[in-house]
């Protein structure tokens, strides 16, 4: 008991469900009829209340960076939109090639020349 968080009731079982659960050969997880969720892969075939969702567009916005390749990378994420879950790995995996690609490309690129050296002073004995 906690003074700080309240005591919740736990809700007595139906009359039906300690029936069920009485008769051995009861599996509510294989019974369709029972109001609780059944395993998917125990509904029954072409159920549509069990089939997977549609994929939904999520919207998030993408502002573009001013790097054509990082742009085309951010691009390439929206094809999720219109992938079942299933095929995100591809799309995630690609758009993480292309960003290694460009990161690596910055590296590759010649920088500024090095600073020229300072011109050597004459020696002064103390």
């Amino acid at each position: 008991m906690s003074d700080s968080v309240p005591e919740t009731e736990v809700p007595a079982p139906r009359q039906e469900d300690a029936e069920a659960a009485a008769d051995p050969a009861y599996d509510p997880a294989v019974d369709p009829a029972h109001d609780r969720a059944v395993d998917p892969a125990h509904a029954p075939a072409g159920d549509p209340a069990h089939a997977p969702a549609a994929p939904a567009p999520l919207h998030v916005p993408r502002t573009p960076t001013g790097e054509s390749a990082v742009d085309a990378a951010l691009e390439r994420l929206g094809d999720v939109d219109r992938l079942a879950a299933d095929g995100h790995a591809a799309v995630y995996e690609d758009v993480h090639r292309g960003l290694r690609d460009a990161l690596t490309a910055l590296d590759e690129r010649p920088g500024p020349p090095p600073p020229a050296p300072a011109p050597a002073r004459p020696h002064q004995a103390p």
